[in-house]
């Protein structure tokens, strides 16, 4: 199962404490990590493995939507931070929206990512 992993910059620390936090069900052998560039290289500098795209603002919102639409990104955690604008708005609706075609489990905040990742380590 791919799963993506996107935060904003005042989100990402976040991001790599909730990763740690979840490392056994995330380590899996059948659970592959992407995430959008920045995110994804904070998330490696801790040892985790993850496939990087590019950085949100120049596409890597719009990779993770296609793999979405192409049905390889099986669930999406969006650590959105709510109280900052984002000059790709357009890239994160497009990302929520095509998860949404395509009935694709997103979260965009802990409290929903970790709920997603609890009921994914119940499935054996």
């Amino acid at each position: 199962m791919e799963i993506a992993i996107i935060a904003h910059d005042g989100k990402k620390a976040d991001m790599v404490q909730f990763i740690n936090k979840n490392k056994h069900i995330l380590e899996k052998e059948n659970i592959k990590l992407i995430a959008t560039g920045t995110t994804g290289g904070k998330v490696e500098a801790v040892g985790i493995k993850v496939k990087k795209m590019l950085s949100g603002p120049l596409g890597g919102d719009a990779q993770i939507a296609a793999r979405v639409a192409e049905g390889k990104t099986k669930m999406v955690l969006f650590f959105k931070d709510p109280n900052s604008s984002h000059p790709h708005e357009p890239d994160i609706n497009m990302l929520i929206r095509i998860c949404d075609v395509h009935n694709i489990p997103l979260a965009t905040n802990e409290a929903t990512a970790q709920l997603l990742l609890l009921g994914l380590d119940e499935v054996k």
